[in-house]
């Protein structure tokens, strides 16, 4: 409060100069004139006690003024009546240069909304027509089961989830527009992801363990599917030998456990951020720096803490705190 007085001082500096201006003038008329010291004084003082009435009171306006803007500025308002009223022609000039600026910003505001939903439009058409080709060449290997088949059928497999990914990034844009929250029994999600994979796993040799549970969490299905497929993606890439392990603990934590590369030290802090792919990832040439990435989007869209472990040479594990304090069905 302090600063904000002395702000209003400085802003009614010159309006205060003239006060005092006049009153010294007012007192010297008087004591030219011979009129009593104490008579000027006593003038002067009223002149001064007056002035500081209407500063205190102008001090209120102001104040009251200057928390409508700031809680403007804080919320940014969409319409023109939202904004504090303007005082004096110099304020009325900076409102309707905001409004106006309000309106261009909402212009552009419009023209990129329509262009990223033409995007996702666009490659919404063509993950489902890239789908066609894909399937059909998957179906032409089933044709013959060697060694050289399945590994084409597996980066068959990556080249769509590839393209699901790149649907997923403009998605993640839409916000809760994009959520269905509802209880969702786990069992099913993961069972579904894991059939997704199975054929990655036979091929690497990969054992994968996981124990059924009966438990359910307050989430969106299509958007934790898609987390775990990636953190599935994520494991399998990385483990050259052994086996993945999934679980849900008794407080709602899926975790994704494997018996990897691991990350190094170093690394691990910076494993969500976009485009880093540390050491590992500088190791396979293919790594986009996404996949991860993604996740924690996703997750943070869903109110869902994701973290991990990990040390290098004895594998990682990915955690998703599934609980629902802070969620609520729509």
């Amino acid at each position: 409060m302090k600063g904000e007085f002395w702000l209003y001082l400085k802003s009614h500096g010159r309006g205060a100069a003239v006060l005092a201006l006049f009153t010294a003038v007012f007192a010297a008329v008087l004591w030219l004139y011979n009129v009593p010291a104490e008579a000027a004084l006593y003038a002067g003082g009223l002149c001064v006690l007056a002035g500081a009435v209407l500063l205190w009171a102008g001090y209120g306006r102001f104040r009251a003024r200057r928390e409508k803007r700031l809680e403007a500025l804080e919320n940014l308002p969409v319409w023109a009546g939202d904004l504090p009223e303007a005082e004096g022609p110099e304020a009325g000039d900076f409102r309707a240069m905001a409004e106006k600026m309000r309106a261009a910003y909402a212009d552009l505001a419009g023209e990129a909304d329509r262009a990223r939903r033409e995007n996702l439009d666009w490659y919404t058409a063509w993950v489902h027509q890239i789908k066609t080709p894909i399937a059909v060449m998957q179906m032409t290997l089933q044709g013959e089961d060697t060694p050289e088949h399945r590994a084409l059928e597996a980066e068959l497999f990556r080249v769509r989830q590839y393209a699901e990914m790149a649907l997923t990034y403009l998605r993640l844009g839409e916000g809760a527009s994009d959520l269905l929250i509802r209880p969702v029994a786990l069992d099913g999600v993961i069972r579904q992801a894991v059939r997704k994979y199975a054929a990655l796993f036979v091929q690497k040799r990969l054992t994968l363990a996981y124990e059924p549970t009966d438990a359910v969490a307050l989430t969106d299905e299509k958007w934790l599917s898609f987390i775990l497929e990636q953190l599935l993606d994520n494991a399998v890439k990385y483990t050259p030998t052994g086996g993945v392990t999934i679980t849900v603990t008794a407080g709602k934590v899926l975790q994704v456990a494997d018996t990897g590369i691991g990350v190094a030290a170093e690394d691990l802090p910076r494993i969500f951020e976009k485009g880093f792919t540390g050491y590992n990832g500088r190791a396979d040439k293919t790594a986009t720096g996404l996949g991860l990435y993604l996740c924690r989007q996703a997750a943070d869209k869903l109110h869902h803490r994701l973290w991990a472990e990990s040390e290098p040479g004895r594998g990682s594990v990915f955690c998703l705190d599934l609980h629902s304090d802070e969620l609520g069905v729509e």
